[in-house]
C-alpha cells in the first residue's frame, strides 16, 4: 500500500510540474484550446463547418456577424462529457437584436475536471500515511465572450466583434486571467450564397498566470531530486482563421439542404493535412437536411490530420460526425455524435444542446 500511494503521489506531482512547465512557453501552438472545441450540437453534427451559415444565438461563438439574423431574443445551453465523463464541458449563451442594424450577445464556456485527489501531503515527514491529509481540488477553464454585430452599408455585408475574458484555475496552485478580441464578417449574395470569415485572437490573447509559490514548492519537492524553478507567468495565444462558404438548396416547399465548406487556418506548423512553417490548414464540410424546418439530419467530416503510426508509417486521420435535431414553437433540441468510429485523435463525445426563442413565451 505504501508503494502504491507513493507512486500516486509521484505521478500527481509530476503531472502538475509538467502543466506548470508548459506556462514557460510564452507563445505556443496550442493555448486556451478549450475555447476552440466548439459549441452547439447542431454545429458539431456538421463538423463545425458553420462559420458562413450560422444565424442564431450561437453565432456569438462561430461568427458574431451572424447575430444580425436574429428576429427575437434567444438562449442556448449545451453539455458534453469527455474522457469517460471525467471532464465536463458546458456552455450557455444569450443574444438579442438591438435594432434592424445591430445585435448583441454574451456567452460563457466552462471546461473542467472536478474532485481531483491531491495526495502530495499523504505521507508526512516521518513517512507515515495519513488519509486525512488528502484534499480535493478542481482544474477548470472559463471563457466569457461579449459579442456585437453591425450591418455595414454594403447590402448583405455584416461585421461582428468579440471581446473575451479568460479565467483558468488549477486548485490553489495557479490561476490566470486572459483577454482577447475576435473579428468576423458575413456576406450573403442575391443567389443565396453565404460567405464567412472568423478571425480569432486577432490581437493575440494574453494570459497572465499567478502561481502560489508555497503550493508550488510543495509539489516541486514531492519528487525527490526534481525541484523545479518557477515557470514564466505569461502565455500568448496566436491568431486563427476560419473561412467558409455555404448555400441552401430548397426542394419543393418542405425540404431543404444546407451545405458548407470551411477551411481552418493556424499560423504555426502542426499536423494539419496542409502544413508549412507559416500556416497549417485543415478543411471541414457539413450538411444539414431539413424537413419543414422542424426535423433535421446532419453529417460532416473535418479535422484532417497527418498521423505517424507506431511503425513509422504515416496516414491521414479525419473526424466524421453525425447529428439530429427537432424544433417546435421556439424550442430546438439537438444531438451530435462526434468522431464516429474513432477515426481521429480528437475528443469523442455525445453532445446535447437546447435553444429557446423568446417567441415561445408570447
Amino acid at each position: 500500500m505504501l508503494k502504491i500511494n507513493s507512486l500516486k503521489r509521484i505521478l500527481f506531482a509530476t503531472c502538475l510540474l509538467v502543466s506548470c512547465a508548459l506556462f514557460s512557453q510564452t507563445t505556443r501552438k496550442y493555448s486556451n484550446e478549450f475555447m476552440n472545441i466548439g459549441v452547439d450540437a447542431a454545429a458539431f453534427g456538421m463538423a463545425n463547418a458553420v462559420v458562413a451559415s450560422t444565424a442564431d444565438v450561437n453565432s456569438g461563438y462561430w461568427n458574431p456577424a451572424g447575430l444580425l439574423d436574429l428576429e427575437d431574443k434567444q438562449m442556448s445551453l449545451m453539455h458534453a462529457s469527455y474522457f469517460a465523463n471525467i471532464a465536463n464541458y458546458d456552455y450557455a449563451a444569450f443574444a438579442m437584436p438591438l435594432d434592424g442594424k445591430s445585435a448583441v450577445g454574451i456567452s460563457i464556456i466552462r471546461f473542467g475536471v472536478d474532485d481531483i485527489l491531491n495526495t502530495t501531503q499523504l505521507i508526512d515527514d516521518q513517512g507515515n500515511i495519513d488519509y486525512n491529509r488528502i484534499s480535493l481540488f478542481s482544474a477548470a477553464d472559463y471563457g466569457m465572450t461579449f459579442s456585437y454585430a453591425r450591418a455595414l452599408p454594403l447590402d448583405g455585408l455584416n461585421l461582428g466583434v468579440n471581446a473575451k475574458v479568460i479565467r483558468r484555475i488549477i486548485g490553489d496552485f495557479a490561476s490566470s486571467w486572459g483577454f482577447g478580441l475576435d473579428a468576423a464578417i458575413q456576406f450573403e449574395t442575391k443567389g443565396n450564397w453565404k460567405f464567412g470569415l472568423m478571425a480569432r485572437d486577432i490581437t493575440t490573447t494574453f494570459n497572465a498566470w499567478n502561481i502560489d509559490e508555497e503550493q508550488f514548492a510543495t509539489i516541486s519537492n514531492a519528487v525527490e531530486g526534481q525541484n523545479q524553478e518557477l515557470p514564466e507567468t505569461t502565455e500568448i495565444t496566436i491568431p486563427k482563421l476560419q473561412l467558409g462558404m455555404a448555400k441552401k438548396f430548397l426542394f419543393h416547399s418542405d425540404f431543404s439542404l444546407l451545405t458548407e465548406l470551411d477551411f481552418n487556418f493556424r499560423f504555426a506548423q502542426t499536423n494539419d493535412i496542409i502544413s508549412t512553417s507559416f500556416t497549417s490548414i485543415t478543411p471541414a464540410i457539413g450538411f444539414e437536411f431539413a424537413y419543414i424546418d422542424m426535423i433535421f439530419v446532419r453529417a460532416g467530416v473535418g479535422n484532417f490530420q497527418n498521423i505517424t503510426q507506431l511503425d513509422g508509417s504515416e496516414s491521414v486521420g479525419f473526424q466524421p460526425n453525425i447529428g439530429v435535431g427537432f424544433k417546435y414553437k421556439g424550442v430546438q433540441v439537438d444531438y451530435a455524435l462526434t468522431d464516429i468510429g474513432d477515426q481521429s485523435a480528437a475528443l469523442y463525445s455525445n453532445v446535447f444542446s437546447l435553444k429557446l426563442d423568446w417567441s415561445l413565451f408570447r
